[in-house]
């Protein structure tokens, strides 16, 4: 059995549909992504998985036990660390971590080799207090605390969240060395960018998986032209592009638009379109897929399906 099964997982909150029909597998030793904005639902089933939540409808299994029938079992296998730095501020460094390891019945020396290569970056603070370290500090203990009793599944829900550029670049690096030792990884992140560094990702939007697969299959699956047109009238622009007959989607990127086609037209055919319409254009050019184009245009398409 995979490390993680969700297999039709269904949650409300009231009239909120906080998960829709999720279902997905997670194999050992894969690094799996939720790739979503806030409120998209994705905190909402790391809790399910993690047995601090029930489902309304549907079943998932976690090393290989129910989530709800067999909740201690997981509990002492899987390791959880949440968007918000939950550990106990006013301990220190080694304490935290000798505090969790206490729990789980094991010890720091125990199960060094696990988290040497991230305590290292720690141990000239092992001292202070954890709520006076730093973002990408805080990141590294908590992912030390979540590692000290050896899990089979890592959970690490939004672990990048207002952590500086450089450490969600080392703490995406340590996941990948994480991962070579057989762990399985689940994890969620409202960053588009971050999402070529999983195995495989899921798209979700409102509780509903918009596309699973990996990043490059999803990014060579596109099947539509996409161009980035510059042009000092963003605004303007938009409005005659999303006008036009050979539109499918306008959408701005920064100082550009990334513009996606229904019929096969060249830049030229493009640019001259909007010139005609009195919009001054900089530049048009063809441009591949990212994933964050990807997302953007399923999640219009399901808007477009519900309304």
């Amino acid at each position: 059995m995979p490390a993680i099964v969700v297999d039709h997982i269904h949650k409300s909150y009231g009239d909120v549909i906080a998960l829709n029909d999720l279902s997905f597998t997670v194999e050992d030793g894969e690094l799996f992504g939720l790739i979503g904005p806030d409120g998209a639902g994705k905190s909402t089933l790391f809790r399910i998985l993690t047995t601090l939540l029930l489902a309304d409808s549907g079943t998932a299994y976690v090393v290989g036990h129910h989530v709800v029938e067999a909740y201690k079992a997981i509990r002492k296998k899987v390791g959880y660390m949440p968007g918000r730095f939950s550990l106990y501020q006013d301990l220190s460094v080694e304490e935290n971590l000798s505090f969790f390891a206490t729990i789980f019945g094991t010890t720091i020396r125990e199960n060094y080799d696990l988290v040497k290569d991230i305590y290292v970056q720690l141990e000239p603070f092992k001292t202070r207090p954890a709520g006076k370290l730093s973002g990408g500090m805080k990141q590294k203990l908590a992912l030390c605390c979540a590692l000290i009793h050896k899990p089979e599944v890592l959970f690490l829900d939004e672990p990048t969240t207002g952590v500086d550029a450089v450490s969600r670049v080392e703490f995406w690096d340590m996941l990948k060395k994480l991962k070579q030792k057989g762990i399985a990884i689940l994890v969620s992140t409202p960053y588009m960018d971050e999402a070529t560094r999983c195995d495989r990702i899921a798209l979700i939007q409102k509780g509903k998986i918009l596309s699973l697969d990996s990043p490059d299959e999803m990014v060579a699956n596109f099947g539509k032209p996409l161009y980035a047109v510059k042009t000092p009238q963003i605004y303007q622009a938009l409005m005659v592009l999303r006008n036009a007959g050979f539109t499918h989607s306008a959408l701005p990127f920064g100082e550009c638009i990334h513009l996606t086609t229904n019929l096969s037209l060249n830049a030229s055919e493009i640019r001259d379109y909007m010139e005609q319409k009195g919009i001054a254009v900089e530049e048009v050019q063809p441009i591949d897929a990212s994933v964050e184009d990807i997302f953007l245009n399923l999640s219009q398409t399901a808007e477009s399906q519900r309304q």
